[in-house]
Parts: structure tokens; sequence; C-alpha cells
């Protein structure tokens, strides 16, 4: 039997049951669907973000047929799928890897989308899923943190579960509900990997699929004012398949390299056992909330909790908040100039919450960084012996 025959079998077998055609002709309108001319390779990070959704979830799978969500076998199963199980150790660290890189794309998506205002009217909804894809990918990030139960894992843990006790009134009430009782324990695990493997993959599944939705039921926005969306003629438009397609496939392929090279050059590290007896020194959250921890260290606490809830909310509300009707950057410098100070502010506080409370060598000399950020000169640090060298009259 040939292949034509087998295609043209299965054809006919699905148009007497469904409507085959009317499914075929969405297909093929979807597939030969004409993009603004401007459309250009910044636009595929979007893609990227959908395919190490879909490696998060590949990979997820895979390490959940080995790991235990007990305290007593959490670390000890990490450790044999990185030691013990075929391929484990890369699993994983398409896992880890992918998991950070994901917020990147997702970040340089939402600065595309903001310098090219392609928030604005009539994609306010495909802004706010966006943002609200963006939180739930964080979530997810820092759920599955804990979920190793090392060391670095369980201490900051600890710390971010702290933040809720600020709230005025349900402040403690929270931070319970979320671990489960008065500190990070076995309960607080299994909560995470409830949240991360059950709950949060239904969110964003959902909210993926209208953003989806939404964006090609409304296609690409071009760079004209609100209100004006010209139809492009086929000489001057492109097609999403196979042009865009295949401009995703390139940097699909590239960036599929760098995954691997990330993987295998700077593999995940386990650590040692959490040790709630033991707090490690210099614990710290994630790059991707240095920013807030930062933050939070220059108000009282509750003051700090409603000042962190105030970026995001407006990062939310951006398509209400900025009503004018140009798109391009060039005539948006208003726009501009507070999107670069909020990039820059932002940049500076994960910086500073990155050196904070820690010793930092510059032009040969060494500098204290406090809580807060602020330097002062230290003794030097002896690297060979391990030893401080004294300052002063006396020292050699």
């Amino acid at each position: 039997m040939s292949l034509g025959k087998i295609k043209a079998d299965v054809e006919r077998f699905l148009r007497d049951r469904y409507p085959w055609d009317a499914f075929k002709d969405f297909a093929q309108h979807q597939a030969q669907k004409p993009l603004p001319p401007h459309v250009s390779w910044w636009h595929t990070f979007g893609s990227l973000a959908l395919f190490l959704l879909v490696n998060q979830v590949v990979t997820g799978i895979l390490l959940m047929v080995y790991y235990r969500p007990t305290s007593d076998h959490a670390f000890d199963s990490i450790k044999f799928i990185q030691t013990e199980v075929p391929a484990g150790w890369l699993i994983r660290g398409l896992h880890s890897w992918g998991a950070t890189l994901m917020i990147v794309m997702l970040i340089l998506h939402m600065l595309r989308v903001f310098v090219m205002g392609s928030y604005k009217k009539p994609r306010e909804l495909t802004w706010v899923t966006g943002v609200a894809l963006f939180g739930v990918t964080v979530t997810f990030g820092f759920t599955g943190y804990l979920l190793p139960w090392n060391q670095l894992s369980y201490w900051a843990t600890t710390v971010g579960t702290e933040v809720p006790r600020a709230v005025p009134f349900i402040g403690n009430h929270l931070a319970v509900l979320l671990r489960g009782g008065e500190t990070v324990s076995g309960e607080t695990l299994a909560r995470f990997y409830v949240l991360h493997v059950v709950v949060l993959p239904w969110v964003i599944v959902g909210l993926v699929s209208i953003h989806l939705f939404l964006m090609r039921l409304q296609n690409l926005s071009t760079m004209d004012r609100v209100g004006v969306e010209p139809v492009f003629p086929p000489g001057q438009s492109l097609r999403f398949f196979p042009e865009h397609v295949l401009k995703e496939m390139s940097v699909f392929t590239i960036f599929l390299g760098i995954l691997l090279a990330f993987v295998i050059f700077s593999p995940s590290e386990l650590g040692e056992p959490a040790d709630p007896f033991n707090t490690p020194a210099g614990i710290k959250p994630e790059w991707y909330f240095l920013p807030t921890y930062q933050m939070l260290k220059y108000f009282p606490e509750t003051l700090g909790i409603f000042t962190s809830m105030i970026p995001p909310l407006l990062l939310l509300l951006l398509p209400f908040i900025d009503r004018s009707l140009e798109r391009h950057p060039k005539r948006r410098p208003t726009a501009m100039i507070v999107g670069a100070v909020a990039i820059t502010i932002t940049l500076a506080l994960g910086v500073v919450g990155k050196i904070s409370e820690s010793h930092v060598r510059f032009f040969g000399k060494t500098y204290e960084i406090d809580l807060y950020g602020r330097w002062t000169a230290a003794a030097d640090h002896d690297s060979d012996t391990g030893v401080v060298a004294p300052r002063g009259e006396n020292a050699p």
C-alpha cells in the first residue's frame, strides 16, 4: 500500500466524521498568514521561550521518574539521577539551565514588545497574559529551587518564605500556609512539589494557550500609530511559513547549541544536603529575585512589601497607563527614557544585591560591601594562605 493511498484513506476517514476541510483551511491560513515586513530576528524570543517551556515539561517528566519528594530522599534521588541514571546529568542540566534561560528569553521578549509598542490597543490583553506568564515562570523557579533539598536551596527558601510575614494582619498565616509550618520542612517540600508539577503546569498551559490565540487572532503589530493597521500586499509582507519559520529554526539550532554548552561546561551543582541546624554564610535568592531582595532592605518590612508590589503592578497595567497613539520608539521618547531608567535601576539593584554582604577585590584593593551596598576599604586577603593581612603602621 502506497503512502499516498494511506494519506487519502486517513483524510477520507476524518472528513466523514469531522469538519476536516475547515480544519485544513484554518491550518493553511495560519501557515500562510502575512506578517508585517518589519518582523525580524528580534521576534524569535517568544518562540525560544515556548521551546524552553516544552523542554521543561519533557525533562521535568523524566526527572519525576526517579525523584522522591521527601526530606529523607529528595537529595539522594537527585544525586542518583546525576551519577547513576544514564544521561541523568544531561536531563537535570537541561531542566536547570532551561529554567534560567526561559526567564531570560521572556525578559527579552517583553523588552522587544515594549520597545516596539506592541502592547498598545488592541493588544492590551495579549500583554497582560504575557506579564502573567512571566510571573508564573518566576514562581516555577521559586518552587523548583527547593526540590534538590540542598543547603543553598533550603536556606534560600527559608529567606524567601520569611517575606510574607511582613504583610499586615495575615503575614504569619501566609508564611505558615506556604511552609506548612513555622519552618521550612518536609511539608514545605511536599507543597512546593505539588505546586511545581501539578498546579503551575495547568496555569501556564492555560495562559500560553490564551496568549497564542490572541497573538494569532490579532497578528503581530506594525510600527504604525494605534488604529492604523495597514494590510501589506503579498510582495511587501512575510509569510509565517516558510519565511519566518525558517528564521526561527535557524535561531533555534544556534540556541540549542548554546543551551547544551551551558549544560556541559557549567553543569548544575548539587552541593551539600540540607541541614536545618547549620546556616551557611551569604545565602541569597536566585538572580531574578535579587533586585526585589535588595530593594526590600531599604524600607521597613511592611512598607517594603507594598513597595515591591509596585513595579509588577505597573508592568501589568502598562497598556492602560501609556495611552499614547505612537508605537515607534523614536516617537515615544518619554516612554523610552522611563523604560531605560527602570531597567538601569533594576540592574543596579541586582548587582548590589549580588555583591552585598561580601568582600570584593577591585584594582588590587579589597572592599567590604555592607547590607545596603555601601563599600569601605578592607584588609587585604592573602589568596594563597587565606590569611587576612592587617593594615596599619605595623603592617608589613
